[in-house]
């Protein structure tokens, strides 16, 4: 049975090109791709298209393939997909190495539930990090349990794993913590009727007033 962990990946060479024969690959249940990098010529391969569909779902996913006899550690760095139907029609692979360090945008992720009242905004999905290639996080969860109102949380308050370092600016806003705004407007709606409930009040108190003095 094929799984997500199932990294080893047997890639095929191929030497045609064009949209047809593209269609044709895939109807053969692969998928083209090109690997590049490393001041290599780029090479056009043919994927498995059920095992590899499966290893793309976790984010900046490594490929250890086989082309040819040889073994080659690649990186996911793009995949076009048909945007009506969602099938893959295109994966560009970059060349990696064991021990090089390379930037990738990580997902962060947000956990736990904010101050009662309040609700947690993120502002950015990712984080670019740099870190192993081979020990790419597949997240960053952060957790917003109990944070009250007016909270921000920036890159620099998001807790890496060993070897991973931020290269997006420090200051970068990941999630900022809240009321609500219909909460605020709901509550000023209350606040001015309240007012207005105490202005009718006190006029009719003054008018019973001087009605008593007459």
């Amino acid at each position: 049975m094929v799984t997500e962990t199932d990294t080893k990946v047997v890639a095929e060479t191929r030497e045609n090109f064009g949209k047809g024969f593209a269609r044709r690959l895939r109807a053969a249940g692969k998928i083209p791709a090109v690997i590049y990098g490393h001041g290599t010529t780029p090479v056009h391969v043919a994927l498995p298209g059920h095992q590899v569909a499966l290893l793309i779902r976790r984010a900046n996913a490594v490929l250890e393939l086989e082309l040819d006899g040889t073994q080659q550690l690649t990186l996911v760095k793009d995949v076009q997909k048909d945007p009506v139907h969602q099938i893959i029609e295109h994966i560009d692979l970059l060349v990696v190495k064991k021990g090089e360090k390379i930037q990738v945008d990580v997902p962060v992720t947000v956990i736990g539930e904010p101050a009662a009242g309040t609700v947690a905004t993120q502002d950015a999905n990712t984080v670019l990090l740099e870190v192993e290639a081979t020990h790419i996080p597949e997240r960053i969860e952060l957790d917003v349990e109990g944070l009250e109102d007016g909270t921000h949380v920036t890159a620099a308050d998001l807790v890496l794993p060993k070897g991973a370092a931020l290269v997006v600016d420090a200051d970068t806003l990941i999630v900022a913590v809240a009321v609500p705004v219909d909460t605020l407007e709901a509550e000023a709606e209350i606040a001015e009727a309240d007012a207005e409930i105490a202005a009718e009040q006190s006029e009719e108190a003054q008018e019973a007033k001087e009605d008593e003095s007459e």
